[in-house]
């Protein structure tokens, strides 16, 4: 469960062209490790970790969507992790991500 002193970021990734078909495998697997990516997402203390696909014309992204106490800490973990699953998605990461552009937060309600 979220608690009030979360915070919430957003970021949007541009991808490298002809990359989707990777996108999509990595999604895949993410979702068919799902124990093991909600593990690793516990030791980096978030609790929410939303990924969506844009398409423009301009080119293909991801948005991320994460809700942490601490975006600091989760990167830290996520980089000195030695799990199976954070390595796939750092090399995910290097063969697909072209540039990462912060989103700015205009409203974040939360029940």
């Amino acid at each position: 469960m979220s608690s009030s002193s979360e915070i919430p970021v957003c970021v949007r990734v541009r991808l490298k062209s002809d990359s989707l078909v990777r996108v999509r495998e990595w999604a895949s697997h993410i979702a068919g490790h799902r124990d093991e990516a909600l593990r690793t997402l516990g030791a980096e203390s978030v609790t929410v970790e939303s990924v969506f696909l844009e398409s423009t014309a301009q080119g293909d992204f991801l948005i991320y969507y994460m809700r942490s106490a601490s975006h600091d800490k989760a990167r830290r973990v996520a980089e000195c992790s030695t799990e199976a699953i954070d390595a796939y998605h750092q090399a995910f990461k290097s063969e697909t991500w072209a540039g990462v552009e912060r989103l700015e937060l205009l409203l974040d309600l939360q029940r």
